[in-house]
């Protein structure tokens, strides 16, 4: 299974119940959505690939490399920011075009998520003039790209750049790699705030499950399409919002 790396938590623990459910084990890969696609479409090797938007499934579906792809999930667009910049829906936006705020995103093109920030400054272009202009100049390209800086070992990337002093505020999904669970999240050493971006500068974010047509084994494109199905079931629905997704289903 390929998968978008915003997956990481959930799909991990939807696989674990499947395997102890049926036995089929798995060979799960994360990564940059549009990175995993570039690899499907050239070197194969996926029998199951979730993206963190539906176009990535759809285009193997238009080239006759996937099957038409369906909604697993749903999420939302968050701003985590130092807790000292006082981050709500109603100042964000403000915040964000103060010119000594720096803005980390992840990759647009190699990664849904620095697409999402990208269609999020053109949104706030539509409520404010000039406003795209700024993010676009206040924003750094810090994950999700072929030549990403690499993180150091147990890092995460808000913490890193927030110590680092390479970033103020990052966007990001509102979902979370581990369960969300109030009162068990470890403390960090750099306070910080999450903001859900508000209306109308919000948009939908679907994930795209789709079953890519590059394996020729009978028994491996079976057992992918009753993962597939699984995916899709109230068992491993229940499972999303343990992680801050919303349920899927739907086209």
């Amino acid at each position: 299974m390929f998968a978008a790396g915003s997956t990481r938590g959930v799909l991990a623990a939807i696989a674990e119940d499947y395997t102890k459910a049926t036995g089929q084990r798995f060979e799960l890969t994360f990564g940059p959505a549009g990175l995993l696609l570039n690899r499907i479409r050239k070197e194969g090797g996926a029998d199951v690939y979730v993206s963190a938007n539906i176009e990535h499934p759809q285009r193997l579906f238009r080239e006759g490399s996937g099957t038409r792809p369906v909604i697993f999930a749903r999420n939302r667009l968050c701003v985590t920011g130092r807790s000292e910049l006082g981050l709500t829906q109603e100042t964000l936006l403000d915040k964000l075009l103060d010119p000594s705020i720096k803005i980390g995103t992840s990759t647009p093109g190699a990664d849904p998520g620095g697409d999402y920030a990208w269609a999020f400054f053109d949104r706030a272009e539509t409520v404010r003039t000039g406003a795209k202009e700024t993010l676009i100049k206040n924003a750094r390209q810090l994950v999700g790209g072929p030549n990403s800086p690499k993180l150091p070992a147990g890092e995460t990337a808000i913490h890193y750049y927030f110590t680092q002093h390479v970033a103020d505020v990052f966007i990001g999904y509102c979902s979370s790699h581990t369960k969300i669970s109030v009162g068990t999240e470890k403390p960090s050493d750099v306070p910080v705030t999450r903001v859900e971006v508000p209306q109308p500068l919000a948009m939908p974010i679907n994930y795209g499950l789709t079953i890519p047509v590059t394996s020729g084994d009978a028994k491996r494109k079976d057992a992918a399409y009753r993962f597939a199905l699984y995916l899709l079931s109230p068992d491993a629905q229940r499972r999303l919002s343990e992680y801050g997704f919303l349920p899927g289903g739907g086209l």
